[in-house]
């Protein structure tokens, strides 16, 4: 289509800017002197996807070698995706407007369950066969990485290989070998048999499933040379690590619209529900040093006028006030507002307070998780109620009148009397503002109480538990709600409906790749969000192909069943799990990383907290 009747069709779309490229730092190469062309693709909207950090990493680090063009591509909103069909319009990439169809490779970054039909609509729209099976050339290799692909069973029919942990290495590994496949006329399928020996990539066509008579899993077998399991990969040294000086700024806003330097990857904290903080070990830290320069050249190159320090838990950075000070020492003079996310309760202290009010003072977040003390320990969140109430008092006496606390609903164990916790202790605080003789004058407390539906994970402690039904879902949503009393508390809380699917998929195995297939033909897409969500769409789907959800969200697991995601190795190991998950039954917590090292099994990468010296 030519360029002008393409602009035309833009200026259909509610938000043009989401496909007309362009954008300041994108990178354009001439695509006949490049040997390889990636499609880095987000299953979401553009302002999703340009929000995300893996993407503004990978996208630079592949784009830096001259061989490779990595082009951007977002799904497409549902009035541009319409239009996209009455003029028979591929969807395309930013950078080139090529179809998806002309590229070597299409990448996706996987990083949450709801996006599964995003994948599988994104491809259609190509005209890519969804399949891996019915893609038989050595071109379209269909790529995925990301938590999820922890547990990719239920869309591993789809892709052709998944990167397992951080990809600035392994997914370059693999773009080499397959310009030498190219070079030699290989075939795709002897492509892939030699990208499965390279750790980090896992070729789901390269493994057979069989199952019990009772639906779980029976064995899974590894065909000819492929590894019987897939280890993931890591950097190891984050200071050497490749960081791009530029990200690509949007015209339009976007959902964190700020430029974002991450700090460390990984977490010390072992809270027993919390997938991220088991895929991303060990912590490894990046010197205030490295952080500082990266930071302050990604400032000047986007003109971004705030910046975000990323990480799963910003104040365990080691040295998070040195950073702050030598930080504050060019924002300041910028004009660079500094934002500070995941802040833990048991760390949060009068002098890092006056360093966020220096920077910024706005609406403080904090995650107590459960209600009462004995159900943090179930979940080992090592944080007591007098920690609680002593962070708020910190925060009022200097100066703020809202907090926000994050909740879990479904919690292992959980009883009436944890949620009645979940408004005792937000009372508690409500009551601790008004104590206070120097708070301000005339103003009122805000505590917002957001409670999200507890969603079992592979690679936690919890992976073994049922998730609760949604007719307890529901009752437990409206007691919470019974026992908050006055308007100074505000309660917000997940759709139930989304969770329970999320917890399908999670812990899902190969035969979901039908159900997903058949729910995206009935016209499921965007599941994520709320105007387009069907549960009656999906649960036709499961019907359809004779599948019950609740084997996979409901029932609770033993710990001798084969898992869907067992041959699958993240550096922690499942007898570790089990003990955790016996543990928290027991109400027993165990310390964090650094005070004492629970053998978790990560220490195999010989890199980071695992050997710092205690």
């Amino acid at each position: 289509m030519d360029e002008k009747k393409l602009e035309e069709l833009f200026l259909r779309a509610q938000k043009p800017g989401r496909y007309c490229g362009g954008e300041q730092g994108s990178i354009i190469k001439d695509k006949n002197k490049v040997d390889v062309r990636f499609a880095f693709c987000f299953p979401d909207t553009y302002e999703v996807g340009m929000s995300h950090l893996g993407m503004k990493i990978l996208y630079s680090c592949f784009n830096e070698r001259e061989d490779i063009w990595c082009e951007r591509v977002f799904a497409p909103w549902i009035d541009f995706m319409e239009v996209m069909k009455e003029n028979n319009l591929p969807l395309f990439a930013l950078e080139s407007r090529d179809p998806l169809k002309e590229f070597d490779f299409i990448g996706f970054t996987l990083q949450y369950e709801m996006s599964y039909t995003n994948v599988l609509n994104m491809l259609s729209l190509s005209d890519i066969p969804l399949r891996s099976k019915d893609r038989r050339e050595l071109k379209n290799i269909v790529v995925g990485g990301g938590p999820c692909v922890c547990n990719a069973e239920p869309i591993a029919d789809f892709f052709d290989i998944f990167f397992l942990g951080e990809g600035e290495e392994v997914d370059l590994e693999v773009i080499d070998l397959y310009k030498e496949c190219k070079k030699n006329g290989d075939s795709k399928e002897e492509f892939l048999k030699k990208a499965a020996l390279i750790e980090g990539v896992y070729v789901p066509s390269l493994y057979e499933i069989t199952y019990n008579e009772d639906g779980t899993v029976f064995k899974i077998t590894p065909k000819e040379t492929a590894p019987k399991t897939v280890k993931k990969r890591i950097i190891t040294d984050l200071d050497k690590a490749y960081y791009p000086k530029e990200f690509v700024t949007p015209y339009i806003e976007i959902v964190h619209d700020r430029a974002v330097q991450e700090i460390y990857r990984g977490c010390i904290r072992g809270c027993r529900f919390c997938q991220a903080g088991f895929l991303y070990r060990p912590v490894r830290e990046k010197s205030p040093e490295v952080i500082n320069s990266q930071a302050r050249d990604l400032c000047r190159s986007t003109g971004y006028d705030e910046i975000s320090l990323s990480s799963l838990s910003t104040s365990d950075y080691t040295r998070l006030e040195e950073l702050l000070t030598n930080m504050l020492d060019w924002t300041d003079k910028d004009n660079v507002s500094l934002s500070l996310p995941s802040l833990r309760i048991d760390n949060f202290s009068p002098e890092l307070l006056a360093k966020i009010n220096h920077i910024r003072k706005s609406g403080l977040t904090f995650a107590p998780e459960a209600g009462t003390q004995r159900l943090r320990d179930v979940i080992n969140k090592n944080i007591t109620e007098k920690e609680i109430l002593d962070t708020c008092r910190i925060a009022f006496e200097g100066g703020h009148t809202s907090v926000k606390l994050y909740f879990m609903l479904g919690l292992p164990t959980e009883t009436d009397e944890d949620l009645k916790g979940i408004a005792d202790l937000a009372q508690k605080i409500v009551d601790i503002y008004y104590s206070l003789p120097n708070r301000p004058k005339g103003r009122s407390v805000d505590v917002g109480v957001s409670v999200s539906t507890f969603v079992p994970k592979p690679f936690t402690p919890f992976q073994f538990e049922p998730q609760i039904t949604r007719d307890e879902i529901i009752r437990r949503q409206n007691y919470l709600r019974s026992q908050i009393t006055t308007k100074k508390i505000s309660l917000s809380w997940h759709d139930y409906a989304t969770s329970f699917l999320e917890g399908v998929f999670a812990r899902g195995d190969r035969r979901l790749s039908e159900v997903i297939e058949t729910a995206f033909k009935d016209g499921c897409v965007f599941d994520s969000w709320t105007e387009c969500f069907s549960l009656d769409k999906w649960l036709n789907a499961f019907e359809k192909c004779g599948i019950d959800p609740e084997f996979y969200s409901s029932r609770q697991r033993s710990f001798d069943e084969v898992l869907p995601w067992e041959h699958l190795d993240y550096a922690v190991s499942k007898d570790f799990f089990i003990k955790q998950d016996k543990l928290a039954h027991e109400e027993k917590t165990t310390p964090n990383c650094r005070i004492s090292c629970a053998a978790c099994g990560a220490n195999c990468y010989g890199e980071g907290v695992c050997f710092e010296k205690r």
